[in-house]
């Protein structure tokens, strides 16, 4: 069947419903919708963990054009449910590339829609906050499709580093180095660990659920909290443990799930936002040096500035620019810090590669 001619379906929990065409790459796939503003960076984004479940809006109209290259996978497999672009391209146009997007999407089994017009799509949910959808290349009755939606969980108390976490820990970079860093694998990417390891550290990634008792017998000298994806208030059991770690003495760094896990670990609380900061050219201010960055983000919780501004040991340094809510945060009483965006970069611009330079430099002196 000509693809350009197969009918798709979005239907958004509101009941509002988008019509496009097949990719080719059919079926119907359901999750949380949501949009990244990013213009390139595409097979990161489709691999990140802390996007796993998700139904993709690419702000971007073009999609596909550069194919995929094996050295930008963030994860073992592609973990967005489902995506949804205004062109999709089964040419793939760059050297080095491994692949087209189609067939990488087609070896893994994603649905993918086309001609949805993705500008009212993301006004819409912009206006409307993020919400339930689904996508169908084989359901196009509304009400069947509601039906269908039922099954999809709301994002909110959903705990996901379960599902993305590493089933058994690993060791990476030099065996013999001084700097040893274990990082507890909530949705890690794999940017986050080259980070560390390009600067001289043997990281060990730890499942989501292992105690602190069998982290420090790894004799590490640095801890690290990854991100990933869901709820972070829907895993107690994980603050607790990053409490411990706090407590430990050692030099603590978390990012963005992990930031979170830090932040609930001092007291605060998080809250799920109307809307998550999802692209690669939001602009956080430093608040301890002035300086601003252009800053990679992708979170749909985020800790309660209130919160932060009335802790004892808890403060402020960093700060979005574009709605003031809280980027980063220091503990005043420990080795720890955290930030709610990907330093790391994948995709992104470097700014913020700085902080993984901080975090080693807090091992070496403490």
């Amino acid at each position: 069947m000509d693809n350009s001619t197969k009918k798709a379906t979005l239907l958004l929990e509101d009941g509002t419903v988008f019509y496009g065409t097949s990719t080719g790459l059919d079926g119907t796939a359901y999750g949380e919708i949501c949009f990244n503003t990013g213009m390139t960076g595409y097979q990161e984004i489709f691999t990140d963990p802390s996007y796993f479940g998700q139904l993709m809006v690419m702000a971007t109209s073009h999609i596909g054009n550069y194919g995929v290259h094996a050295e930008e996978i963030e994860s073992g497999k592609i973990q967005i449910a489902g995506l949804i672009t205004k062109n999709f391209s089964e040419v793939a146009s760059r050297a080095g590339k491994s692949d087209s997007l189609y067939g990488y999407f087609e070896k893994e089994g994603k649905v993918a829609i086309k001609d949805i017009d993705t500008r009212a799509l993301v006004r819409h949910i912009r206006d409307a906050g993020a919400m339930n959808a689904i996508i169908s290349t084989e359901i196009h009755d509304v009400e069947g499709l509601k039906e269908e939606l039922k099954k999809c969980p709301n994002m909110e108390g959903l705990a996901l580093a379960p599902v993305v976490s590493t089933k058994e820990a690993y060791e990476v970079g030099p065996a013999d180095s001084e700097i040893r860093v274990a990082a507890l694998d909530l949705g890690i990417k794999n940017n986050i660990v080259k980070c560390l390891t390009d600067r001289g550290a043997r990281v060990k990634v730890f499942p989501y659920n292992t105690s602190t008792e069998e982290m420090m017998a790894w004799n590490p000298n640095g801890l690290f909290y990854s991100n990933g994806p869901g709820d972070p208030a829907a895993s107690p059991e994980v603050v607790a443990e990053v409490s411990k770690g706090i407590a430990s003495g050692l030099p603590v760094f978390g990012i963005c799930l992990g930031h979170q896990m830090i932040a609930l670990a001092s007291g605060l609380n998080t809250y799920k936002m109307h809307n998550g900061h999802r692209g690669i050219n939001h602009p956080v201010k430093n608040v301890e040096t002035g300086l601003g960055e252009i800053t990679s983000q992708n979170h749909g919780f985020v800790v309660k500035m209130e919160d932060v501004e009335a802790s004892d040991n808890v403060a402020l340094t960093h700060v979005h620019l574009n709605d003031q809510t809280v980027a980063g945060i220091k503990r005043t009483d420990a080795n720890c810090f955290s930030v709610q965006y990907h330093p790391e970069a994948s995709p992104g611009p470097h700014d913020s590669r700085y902080l993984f330079d901080s975090f080693i430099e807090n091992i070496k002196n403490n």
